[in-house]
């Protein structure tokens, strides 16, 4: 079993209040607030590190399945957007869209959809993702 870890820390009340988020790995951390995740001032957020990871995730899994099925691509470039709206009385994660542009020499515009629609189906963080999620794949 691989088991990866993160951590955070909030001190303070919920608007006024700040935290700092900090990767197992110690390949990043960065502080947050209540104005970086929800009002849009400079900062991280955890729905654009959970962005981040989908895009990794997503980009791997469509290589992978893009070599198995004989193929060999040159580049997948993907940008995950969160989507975050308020639902009832909290926020929540309302769906995800993933867009990528794949680089694939001697690929088939229909394969490289049904392709791209297994990966998104199929992908580690997809999978952990409960919400409606878009796909918008382009060969480059």
């Amino acid at each position: 079993m691989i088991t990866r870890h993160s951590a955070a820390r909030w001190t303070g009340p919920l608007k006024e209040g700040s935290g700092h988020i900090r990767l197992g790995s110690g390949a990043f951390e960065g502080k947050y607030s209540f104005t970086t995740r929800f009002e849009g001032a400079p900062g991280t957020n955890p729905e654009e590190l959970l962005a981040a990871a989908h895009a990794g995730c997503f980009s791997m899994a469509f290589n992978l399945k893009l070599t198995t099925a004989g193929f060999t691509p040159k580049s997948v470039d993907t940008k995950v957007e969160v989507h975050m709206d308020k639902v009832g009385a909290g926020m929540a994660i309302t769906g995800v869209t993933i867009t990528t542009v794949a680089d694939v020499p001697g690929i088939a515009a229909a394969q490289f959809q049904e392709i791209a629609e297994d990966a998104k189906a199929n992908c580690i963080i997809s999978k952990a993702i409960a919400v409606p999620m878009t796909l918008k794949a382009s060969l480059a």
